[in-house]
C-alpha cells in the first residue's frame, strides 16, 4: 500500500468529507449516488472501486464539483465548500484523467502553468514551478519543457498531467482511471512514480480504478461500493484481503487474494539473501570456487561500481575464464520499492528463481528469493488482523453532525 504510512513528511494535504451527499438525475428513479457519507483523512490515498455504474467517478467529481451534488455538503478540512464558486474549488484541487488530457497545441510549460496563469503567478514563479514539478516527476525540465504533448509518449504525457495537477501546490488531487490508458510496463512505473511522489509531499489522494490490484497497491484505504454509490466496506487493503465484508467484496476482489497480500509489502521491507560476487575481467575460476563453498548456485558479477553485469550459473562460470564486462539486459532485477508481486513477477521467469535487487544508484544490495515472498504472505495474513487504526467514517443516509479540523 502506499508508502506515506510510514513517512515522516509533513502532511500537506487536507481532509474532505461528503456529509450525506445525494446526486438524482432528471428521469432516472433511482439516485447516482444516494445518501453518501464519506470521510478522506488528509494526507492519505484513498482508492474507490466497484463495478461500473456504481457512482464512483460522480463521487470524484462531485468533490470538486464538476458534477454538483443535488442534496448534502462538501467540507474541505474545517470549511464547507458547498456554496463557493466550483471554479474557486477546483483551483484547490488538482484534477488528473485518463489520457492526462493535455491541450495539444501548448508546449508542456505550458500545460503545467495553466492554473499558476489563471491565480496570477509571476513569469519567473510560474518558469521555476515548472522546471521544479518536470524534476519531480523524473522528466528533465530542458529537455521537455518545450516540447509538445505530440511527442510524448502516453506514460510521458500522463506524468505532465500529474505535473499540471500539483502546479498550484493543491492540499488535494483527485484521479479518475489515471493509469487506464497506458500498458502495463509503463502502468508500473507510473504508480511507483506517484507513491514516490506522495511519499514527499503527502498530498489527499483520491483516486477511481477498475483495478483492485491497483487500489491494493496505492490505498491506503480502500472504498468499496456497490450501485447507487452505496458502500459495502471502506478499510485497509490488509483487512478487505483478509476480511471481506461480504460476498459482493469476496467477488470483486477475485480469486488470489493472498497473492494480492504481495502487493503491500515493498522488497525493502524484507530481509534480502546474500550472494557470491566477483569483479569483471577477474579469473572467473576464483569466482566458482568462492560461490562452492558457499553452497551458491549463481554468482553476481559486478562492475567498478558495484552495480550487477551477470549472474551467472555455477555451470556456466564453468565454462568462463575472465568474468564478462557485458550486462546481461535479461538479468532479473528489482529496485528496493518495488513490491513483493512486481519481485516475484520478475523472478519467475528467472532460471534463478530469485532477483538481484539494486539501490538507487544500480549497486547490488542482495538477492531476493521465492522463499522470502511465500513467508511473506504468512506473515501479511496475521498482521492484518493486528491493525488497531479505525477506519475513517463511510457509509450512506446518515449525518456528521460536527466537523472540526483535519483528521488524519
Amino acid at each position: 500500500m502506499s508508502t506515506s504510512n510510514a513517512s515522516t513528511t509533513e502532511v500537506s494535504g487536507r481532509s474532505i468529507l461528503l456529509d450525506q451527499v445525494t446526486k438524482r438525475y432528471p428521469g432516472q428513479a433511482k439516485a447516482a449516488v444516494d445518501g453518501l457519507t464519506l470521510e478522506i483523512p488528509a494526507g492519505k490515498i484513498v482508492m474507490l472501486v466497484g463495478p461500473s455504474g456504481c457512482g464512483k467517478t460522480t463521487t470524484l467529481k462531485m468533490i470538486n464539483r464538476l458534477i454538483e451534488p443535488t442534496e448534502g455538503r462538501i467540507v474541505l478540512g474545517d470549511e464547507d465548500v458547498t456554496s463557493i464558486s466550483g471554479d474557486e474549488l477546483r483551483r484547490r484541487i488538482g484534477y488528473v484523467v485518463q489520457g492526462a488530457a493535455l491541450f495539444p497545441h501548448q508546449t508542456v510549460a505550458q500545460n503545467i502553468a495553466t492554473v499558476p496563469k489563471l491565480l496570477g503567478w509571476s513569469k519567473e514563479r510560474i518558469a521555476a514551478r515548472v522546471d521544479e514539478l518536470l524534476e519531480l516527476v523524473s522528466l528533465d525540465p530542458n529537455t521537455y519543457r518545450h516540447r509538445f504533448p505530440r511527442e510524448l509518449s502516453g506514460g510521458q504525457q500522463q506524468r505532465i498531467g500529474v505535473a499540471r495537477a500539483l502546479a498550484a501546490d493543491p492540499p488535494v488531487l483527485i484521479m479518475d482511471e489515471p493509469f487506464g490508458a497506458v500498458d502495463p510496463i509503463t502502468r508500473q512505473r507510473l504508480q511507483e512514480e506517484l507513491l514516490r511522489i506522495q511519499e514527499e509531499l503527502q498530498k489527499t489522494i483520491v483516486i477511481v480504478t477498475h483495478d483492485f490490484d491497483e487500489a491494493v497497491k496505492l490505498g491506503d484505504w480502500i472504498v468499496v461500493f456497490r450501485e447507487g454509490g452505496r458502500i459495502v466496506q471502506y478499510d485497509t487493503p490488509e483487512r478487505i484481503l483478509a476480511d471481506p465484508a461480504d460476498e459482493f467484496v469476496e467477488n470483486f476482489i477475485g480469486s488470489g487474494a493472498g497473492l494480492k497480500q504481495l502487493t503491500l509489502t515493498r522488497v525493502r521491507d524484507v530481509e534480502l539473501a546474500d550472494a557470491v560476487t566477483g569483479a569483471a575481467g577477474t579469473p572467473a575460476a576464483e569466482l566458482l570456487k568462492r560461490a562452492r563453498e558457499a553452497g551458491h548456485n549463481h554468482a553476481v558479477v559486478l562492475d567498478g561500481q558495484r552495480r550487477p553485469l551477470r549472474w551467472p550459473s555455477l555451470r556456466r562460470l564453468s565454462r568462463m575464464d575472465l568474468l564478462p564486462a557485458e550486462r546481461d539486459d535479461e538479468m532479473p532485477v528489482v529496485a528496493p520499492t518495488a513490491s513483493l508481486q512486481d519481485a516475484l513477477d520478475t523472478m519467475l521467469v528467472s532460471s534463478a528463481g530469485a532477483a538481484i535487487v539494486t539501490g538507487r544508484r544500480g549497486e547490488f544490495a542482495g538477492v531476493i528469493t521465492v522463499e522470502v515472498i511465500m513467508d511473506a504472505i504468512t506473515r501479511a495474513r496475521e498482521s492484518a488482523a493486528e491493525v488497531a487504526e479505525d477506519a475513517p467514517i463511510g457509509l450512506n443516509t446518515e449525518a456528521i453532525a460536527v466537523v472540526s479540523g483535519d483528521p488524519s
